[in-house]
């Protein structure tokens, strides 16, 4: 009983404090890398740091006090779908606690009456569509595999996740460029600059509520590519090192994706990632049921 608690709440401990920390880190690498292929010397690798900083030392201006407390739902919703995840609970709990940290971040956005806040609040709506199924498929996907929705029995299987989910994976992959607010997919909200002629979702935001939002992303970021460790972890004592390398393999190509790529209509970004969800995810799932 005491060891099933302990490993429950040095997990949840770890992903409170070292979370932003490496997700602050990711996001200095981030920035480097693509600087480096802009042909930049880019900004220092601790600058997310210095940015967070900051804004917790202006003073706070806020629309209305309703704004401030859901985006404190956001972060709290965020960090609590980390929680669940780290502690290996029920990968079905993390995908719909995910789902009310950004009601709560549109809902934040819809509270002022700013009209280019509220069109971001429309197109991070638009995204939530067009990533929600394939995030589901991937629940779905990993029960229909394993017999299982628990995190802990699926890093135990015999065999990792992507022998079973290949195309589960391309599908997650694909709309992890919406949720790492990646071009071409970054409708909502971009953190390059050049992309907006305000800051999309996050307008009205400042201060310590606009940090609370990127210190989100930041814990945000770390267990969304939890996803990706998943798929290629079992019952192997170095299969941890693959799943690492696979993270930071496709976190390296989505850096690449959004240099190489400039934001397109909202039609294409639903249109795109349902034609992946439906081909690749679900075929996968198709053909799973009939050898499984």
């Amino acid at each position: 009983m005491y060891s099933n608690i302990v490993q429950i709440i040095l997990p949840a401990i770890a992903y409170l404090v070292f979370a932003p920390v490496v997700g602050g880190l990711l996001a200095g690498i981030d920035r480097r890398i693509a600087a480096r292929m802009q042909r930049r010397k880019g900004p220092p690798l601790l600058q997310p740091f210095y940015d967070v900083f900051k804004l917790c030392s202006k003073q706070g201006v806020s629309v209305n006090q309703v704004q401030d407390f859901y985006v404190a739902g956001f972060l709290l919703f965020v960090i609590i779908s980390g929680i669940f995840f780290f502690t290996r609970g029920d990968i079905l709990l993390v995908v719909f606690t995910l789902t009310l940290a950004s009601v709560c971040l549109v809902v934040a956005a819809y509270s002022s009456n700013s009209p280019y806040s509220q069109i971001g609040a429309e197109r991070e709506l638009l995204q939530t569509m067009a990533y929600e199924p394939m995030l589901l498929l991937t629940a779905m996907g990993f029960y229909m595999a394993f017999k299982t929705f628990r995190l802990s029995d699926l890093v135990s299987g015999r065999l990792p996740g992507i022998v079973y989910l290949p195309g589960v994976f391309i599908g997650l992959a694909y709309i992890l460029t919406i949720k790492f607010r990646k071009s071409p997919f970054d409708l909502s909200m971009s953190h390059e600059a050049h992309q907006e002629l305000v800051k999309g979702i996050v307008t009205e935001f400042s201060g310590k509520t606009l940090a609370m939002v990127e210190v989100a992303h930041w814990y945000e970021n770390i267990f969304l590519l939890g996803f990706v460790y998943l798929f290629f972890v079992w019952n192997e004592p170095l299969s941890p090192l693959l799943g690492l390398l696979a993270c930071a393999a496709v976190y390296v190509l989505e850096i690449f994706i959004d240099n190489c790529c400039a934001r397109i209509k909202w039609q294409g970004v639903l249109s795109s990632t349902w034609a992946v969800t439906l081909v690749a995810g679900f075929v996968n799932l198709l053909v799973l049921s009939f050898i499984k």
